[in-house]
């Protein structure tokens, strides 16, 4: 897919206003008390109160000034967000009014936006089964720009894709806990154990992000010739053939229950998102969730 400069420069600037005002209106407070931290520092020390944690006593005190003190600690709250996107020949696909990848750059915008309203760090990490670009987070709105630039603009030189690789490459070069936006279609193999790594050392949450036609085919008189996007093998499909477009569906519907079972059991918050639909809502849900999910926790 080619777009000229003027056409990047425009989206780009749609994508920021749009994103810009509900970031303002909803998101940025939202993304405040969804995100912890990197951690804690100790800070002071004060007198123990009953209900307090016994472990926050400090010991040495308490013997010194013979009554229980407990340890005082400030959040370190800036956080670093990378968005890591999955820019193989299937996830430039669209058959709707958006493409996949303008539909995760606007998504991507809501989160670098409210990143960047709460002084958080922001880069991207572009994948197909190697690394096509690799931003490295720093903060301010041109910083954003260029990154919403690049996942509208950016033109793999490699098809196929393989998340576990990128997984792999963003944990060695994000050395601190980091909030990952995973984006792809996960038509990919095998990431399992990469993604439950990553998942320890960071706060990742993938967003699967798909094409309706990749779900429900239109029931016509035609006959569909496709060529998988980054296996290459060529294939048919008899859309008139109710059999067959029923085949298809249900594997299409298997593979995104076990992929949505695989999150689920290891607690791994995840968004879904068709291309051109909107997406909005869909966020505002995930705060939510995530909301409940860390009051209950408590």
């Amino acid at each position: 897919m080619k777009i000229n400069t003027a056409e990047i420069l425009a989206k780009v600037k749609k994508i920021e206003l749009k994103s810009g005002k509900l970031v303002s209106d909803t998101f940025s407070g939202q993304y405040l008390s969804v995100f912890k931290g990197k951690g804690i520092e100790f800070a002071d020390v004060r007198e123990y109160v009953p209900g307090d944690d016994i472990r926050d006593i400090d010991w040495n005190i308490t013997a010194r000034l013979r009554k229980p003190y407990v340890k005082k600690y400030d959040e370190e709250r800036e956080l670093t967000l990378l968005v890591a996107c999955d820019v193989s020949a299937s996830n430039l696909f669209g058959t709707s009014s958006s493409f996949k990848n303008e539909t995760a750059a606007e998504l991507s915008a809501l989160f670098l936006f409210s990143a960047l309203k709460n002084s958080d760090k922001t880069g991207l990490y572009l994948f197909s089964d190697k690394t096509q670009l690799y931003v490295p987070p720093k903060k301010g709105r041109n910083h954003i720009l260029r990154i919403i630039r690049e996942m509208l603009a950016f033109e793999p030189d490699s098809p196929g894709t393989n998340i576990a690789e990128a997984l792999k490459n963003i944990n060695k070069l994000l050395k601190r806990k980091a909030i990952i936006i995973l984006i792809s279609d996960f038509l990919d193999k095998d990431f399992e154990k990469a993604a439950a790594v990553t998942e320890r050392k960071h706060d990742l949450i993938p967003v699967i992000l798909s094409d309706k036609i990749e779900y429900a085919l239109p029931k016509i008189p035609a006959v569909l010739n496709y060529k998988d996007a980054e296996t290459g093998k060529k294939a048919a499909i008899d859309l008139s053939d109710p059999d067959s477009v029923n085949l298809y569906e249900q594997e299409a519907k298997k593979r995104r229950e076990k992929l949505k079972s695989f999150f689920i059991s290891h607690k791994i918050d995840f968004m879904e998102i068709s291309a051109g639909e909107d997406i909005y809502t869909t966020v505002i849900d995930f705060f939510k969730k995530r909301k409940l999910k860390l009051r209950i926790s408590r």
